[in-house]
């Protein structure tokens, strides 16, 4: 059974006074500097591109806007946010459906978008928190987790994660199931029983990369890590880049790599190769000990969190970012499988980022609203 770390009942009986007084203020500086480094990673990537400065403004652009929807949904009681999970449930496998549909737009040879004009929408990072929301929601009001209560949770998580695998998209697919074994273990599920799913989710990993359901340039780039005479071309440049940038790298822009195009999609998968290549082992180090404070903070929330709502959707968020962050920077220094998977804050894109501000905003919420 889940307990809740809330305060005793005679310190929660106090006036506390406005939730607002309780931000964690560490959590939001630290995701304030990584969205700096972030946009300068970005700038250097993308200078080359005939835009101008055009990647970086939309990213300041979608950074604004994720900003002010995280702070309004950290002021909003997060247990209110959990009513409405149905709904909100509904609503993103109704958007991961569309994208099988003529709607959807191929991108990279993954039919997981939406073309809003100049905008891409990846339905898939709204639905990563919405699974969140409805795993916490259901499994936050049981006693606990049997059979039935985990065979209903199961379902929660494996309709997002069979929608993603028809577009193909392996990576998101993982990152539900990463996020779903994390809340299910905080949740109190027996060890046999998730030792179970585990060795079933392997099995279903290896009969979908021998299934055909992919095409051979995917499949390659997912088995590429387990043989360097294999690995490709994105990789092997990554590779080239981090370690030319020794202890402290060449200088913002001086990068030979990513000033010569050399790293493929260097702006959102590979952005990692341009703290490395351009700052070097010093700032590489500063960039996941930034990442490491707000896995940290998620983790810190989950634990003061006034109820089991609250705990799981720390515990989730927390999954999320951490399996994001591993998954990147892995497949960057070729010891991970190249999923297209972003890194929070960093990589160039609205989707991923408005819902990384959205899912540290539901943080706070727990955070700030512990003793209410």
């Amino acid at each position: 059974m889940l307990e809740s770390a809330a305060a005793p009942s005679g310190f929660r009986s106090r006036n506390l006074g406005d939730p607002r007084r309780h931000v964690d203020v560490v959590l939001a500086g630290a995701v304030g500097a990584v969205l700096v480094i972030g946009l300068l990673l970005v700038y250097s990537a993308t200078r080359r591109f005939g835009d101008g400065n055009g990647f970086v403004v939309r990213q300041v652009a979608f950074a604004v806007v994720g900003l002010a929807a995280a702070a309004g949904l950290a002021l909003v009681d997060y247990r209110r946010v959990a009513d409405w999970w149905q709904a909100l449930y509904a609503v993103g496998v109704v958007l991961l459906l569309g994208v099988l549909t003529p709607l959807g737009t191929v991108v990279n040879g993954t039919s997981g978008w939406y073309r809003l004009g100049p905008i891409a929408l990846q339905p898939a990072e709204f639905a990563k928190l919405a699974t969140i929301l409805a795993i916490a929601a259901y499994l936050g009001s049981v006693d606990r987790v049997d059979l039935w209560r985990l065979g209903a949770a199961l379902t929660l998580l494996a309709v997002p994660v069979g929608l993603t695998l028809l577009q193909p998209d392996l990576g998101s697919a993982l990152v539900f199931i990463v996020l779903g074994i994390g809340m299910l273990v905080v949740a109190g599920v027996r060890m046999k029983h998730l030792a179970v799913l585990v060795s079933l989710g392997f099995v279903a990993i290896l009969v979908i990369l021998n299934s055909g359901a992919l095409d051979d340039y995917q499949t390659e780039r997912l088995t590429s890590f387990v043989s360097p005479d294999g690995q490709s071309y994105n990789v092997d440049q990554a590779q080239k880049a981090i370690g030319s940038g020794g202890l402290t790298g060449y200088g913002l822009t001086n990068g030979p790599q990513t000033r010569g195009g050399y790293v493929p999609e260097q702006q959102t998968d590979f952005i990692f190769t341009v703290v490395g290549e351009e700052f070097g082992f010093v700032g590489s180090s500063l960039l996941v000990a930034l990442l490491g404070v707000i896995i940290w903070r998620c983790w810190r929330a989950a634990q003061l969190a006034a109820d089991p709502l609250g705990t799981l959707i720390c515990v989730g968020v927390m999954c999320m970012f951490l399996f994001h962050v591993f998954e990147n920077i892995g497949m960057a220094l070729g010891i991970m499988p190249v999923t297209g998977i972003p890194l929070p804050f960093v990589s160039y894109g609205g989707s991923s980022l408005v819902v990384s501000f959205l899912a540290v905003g539901l943080v706070q919420s727990v955070h700030m609203h512990r003793f209410s």
